[in-house]
């Protein structure tokens, strides 16, 4: 292998400059997460983001248009990701339960291993540029309608807006249940207790899909 590219997918080959360039820019956004969710998006500058890679904050530019579009990306790449999983198992699940099994799987997946991005997403959003901000919120739609059109075979019987407050009860479950818990199981340094939550935190979920108001 020469040390002046690595070949990709037979789509020609990489630099070792571009490969280190990904992989800054990598650094960088992972940064800025974990920055933007331990203090806000408003309090965290770029140059506190470049201190903790070992770049300056003006070289932050040679990656990112903006400390907002940084935001953007950390909330449209894990949007894009959750409804493109999600129009997988869409196609892949013809029964509505097993299809919601596999949603319940995806979302307790990305709770437990994406805090800081639902941390985030829920206080600055609104701080993302409004255009791209417009094209998450449609994605995220998307990706709640999936859940709708698999729980209305479920609840035949319940309107558009019950199935919209089911879903959006359901993230809240699963979303803040994984984030709360997610930090005691780093503190006890177990894989137990997270363990426990994969297990418990979907069959919750299921039981709340399958639940009935009382008459």
């Amino acid at each position: 292998m020469s040390s002046a590219g690595i070949e990709i997918n037979g789509g020609g080959a990489k630099t070792q400059r571009q490969l280190e360039k990904e992989k800054r820019r990598e650094q960088l956004l992972l940064t800025a997460g974990r920055l933007f969710a331990q203090r806000g998006f408003a309090a965290v500058s770029l140059d506190e983001i470049g201190a903790e890679v070992g770049v300056t904050g003006q070289a932050i530019y040679r990656h990112f248009e903006s400390k907002q579009d940084m935001l953007g990306l950390l909330i449209g790449q894990a949007s894009a990701h959750l409804l493109t999983i999600g129009k997988r198992f869409e196609a892949e699940h013809h029964n509505p339960v097993e299809r919601l099994q596999a949603l319940v799987g995806l979302q307790t997946d990305f709770a437990l291993s994406s805090s800081d991005i639902i941390r985030i997403q829920d206080r600055d959003l609104a701080a993302v540029e409004p255009i791209k901000q417009r094209d998450i919120r449609r994605t995220q739609r998307e990706y709640i309608a999936i859940w709708i059109r698999a729980m209305r075979q479920i609840h035949p019987e319940e309107t558009d807006d019950q199935l919209l407050i089911r879903a959006h009860a359901l993230f809240g479950l699963i979303n803040s249940t994984g984030h709360s818990f997610r930090g005691l199981a780093k503190r006890k340094q177990t894989e137990n207790f997270l363990a426990y939550l994969k297990k418990m935190l979907p069959q919750m979920a299921m039981e709340a899909i399958h639940a009935v108001p009382a008459p």
